[in-house]
């Protein structure tokens, strides 16, 4: 069986900036439940560079973004007090990158490389 890891950064797409200090907390679906695996505080960068297990097996896995704490540390208000992003890992892919383009009033993401 293959297995996956997964990367996450977060630009700040209002200040032009990557996003520093947000903690990140990375989930395993576990039936009808969700199971912490990993968590980790995004650097200088906006990268998190140990998030949790470095092999995944395939299933549906979910990251969880603080937003709200990482805006009030700025002095911002924001519609969003937290980010949840849930995707599928196939064994089959060796990486999953999920970025997170955030503003105090949207936000986005991709399947990056």
């Amino acid at each position: 069986m293959s297995a996956s890891h997964v990367t996450t950064h977060i630009l700040d797409t209002a200040a032009g900036k990557p996003a520093a200090g947000v903690a990140v907390e990375l989930y395993a679906r576990d039936g009808e439940a969700w199971s912490q695996i990993g968590t980790g505080t995004t650097d200088a960068d906006g990268r998190v560079k140990d998030l949790g297990p470095e092999r995944l097996a395939s299933g549906e896995y979910r990251l969880q973004f603080a937003t709200g704490a990482y805006f009030a540390g700025i002095g911002q208000d924001t519609f969003f007090p937290e980010v949840s992003l849930t995707f599928t890992v196939n064994g089959a892919d060796a990486h999953y990158h999920v970025p997170l383009l955030l503003s105090p009033f949207a936000y986005s993401t991709y399947r990056g490389s």
